[in-house]
């Protein structure tokens, strides 16, 4: 699988969408756990990049002055361990979903859930609190029960489920050390379907009826009406699928509508294995474009009607900047920082063109429609909002700040994003 990360021709490194030049001109690409270690022992600030799928400067460090070293832990070797018998799985940091799930199916255990693109880092997407759908699924990183954090003294440290601080540490915006790896709770095997539904008004939509019809659902619009282009449905193992809502489509469809859907996970009800099927777009396929910028909201799912009528209002400004729109739920999660955390969700997703100066100021509308609803940015998308206002959105802010503090007092890990949102809660002298 190829990395994310790209070098533009002047030398600069991007994210995959390119939005993002990071500020270090150099990327730090160690080949061992000691070479890593002792990077880290030797910076004075260090940030670490997943597989460049976020849109904003999370990743980034502050400047290209010496001590400040941008790392990528693809040149690590990749290991996987299975215990079966404890129904777990180790996994280093620089390691993807895709390869993480093809090598747990092989043992015959599973994850609950997964993202929609299986190319995303599991460190890096756990760290954001990314998510898969539906309304009993929690976000990837509540599967996790253990974190290995290479600290500032280039040392390893572990936290694990039921430590002092464990909740704080598992999405940490990257502020607590580089994360080595990661133990994942795994369940048995299991087969899912995936069937797509036509349009969907939204008038009279009962929409927890609706994410209720399966064990994954995802809504698709483009918001060039009041009503969705299609619904996905991944239904686990042979329960059957009843929607009386929407007919059903003949044939494969890809998110974006007009756009080809053979990068797609099967389609028209064919069961096959969770991880070929519980991913929108298949693993062989690399996306190598970019050319997208994304946002996204969550927030409390009974809220989910008032919000979708508020973005129909928007619609004449959202629709000309926007691919596509997707919603999804999650259900409440125990991560300090998740933006699921302690409520179930409803998420909005958007996948807008790659214009920003067309796009910010939509998302800056979008942001004042959803304000009342207390939405919380995914942390690794765009959005207008200053980092320093989203603290009163998470109730254990202040006690992540204090355990960043302790696990890293002299703030190695952190850039102006981190410190930004940390700043309400230090006191004067910090």
């Amino acid at each position: 699988m190829t990395d994310a990360l790209a070098t533009g021709r002047d030398g600069a490194v991007t994210n995959w969408a390119g939005n993002i030049t990071f500020s270090a001109r150099e990327l730090h690409r160690p080949a061992s756990q000691d070479a890593l270690r002792s990077l880290v022992a030797g910076s004075r600030q260090v940030r670490v990049l997943g597989s460049g799928h976020s849109f904003n400067r999370i990743a980034d460090v502050d400047s290209d002055a010496a001590g400040t070293a941008l790392v990528s832990l693809s040149a690590l070797e990749p290991s996987v361990d299975v215990d079966t018998a404890a129904r777990t799985v180790r996994v280093s940091g620089g390691v993807r979903y895709a390869e993480l799930a093809r090598h747990v199916a092989s043992f015959g255990l599973a994850l609950p859930n997964m993202a929609s693109l299986p190319h995303i880092s599991v460190a890096g997407s756990v760290a954001t609190g990314t998510h898969g759908s539906g309304n009993g699924n929690r976000s990837l990183a509540e599967i996790v029960r253990a974190v290995e954090l290479v600290a500032a003294d280039g040392e390893t440290r572990v936290l694990s489920r039921g430590d002092d601080g464990f909740d704080g540490a598992v999405v940490s915006l990257g502020a607590l050390g580089v994360v080595s790896a990661l133990t994942l709770d795994l369940e048995p095997d299991y087969s899912v379907s995936q069937h797509v539904f036509g349009e969907l008004h939204l008038k009279r939509l009962d929409f927890d009826a609706v994410t209720s019809a399966a064990y994954s659902v995802s809504l698709f619009t483009d918001w060039r009406g009041p009503r969705f282009n299609q619904v996905w449905l991944k239904q686990r193992g042979d329960a059957p699928v009843d929607f009386p809502w929407a007919a059903p489509v003949s044939e494969p469809r890809h998110p974006v509508p007009g756009m080809p859907a053979a990068n797609c996970t099967e389609q028209l009800g064919v069961p096959g294995s969770w991880h070929e099927r519980l991913p929108h777009f298949r693993a062989e396929f690399t996306p190598s474009s970019g050319a997208e910028l994304q946002s996204e909201y969550l927030l409390p799912r009974e809220h989910a009607l008032a919000a979708l009528h508020a973005l129909a209002a928007l619609r004449e400004e959202v629709a000309p900047v926007l691919q596509v729109c997707e919603v999804r739920t999650v259900a409440a999660d125990a991560q300090w920082l998740s933006p699921a955390h302690g409520r179930d969700t409803v998420a909005f997703h958007f996948t807008w063109v790659p214009e920003a100066a067309a796009v910010l100021p939509v998302i800056e509308l979008v942001e004042g429609r959803l304000a009342r609803f207390a939405a919380r940015p995914h942390w690794g998308k765009v959005f207008a909002a200053d980092p320093a206002d989203l603290g009163d959105r998470y109730p254990h802010a202040a006690e992540f700040t204090e355990l960043a503090q302790r696990l890293d007092p002299q703030g190695k890990f952190r850039n102006a994003f981190v410190r930004s949102f940390m700043a309400p809660f230090l006191s004067p002298d910090r």
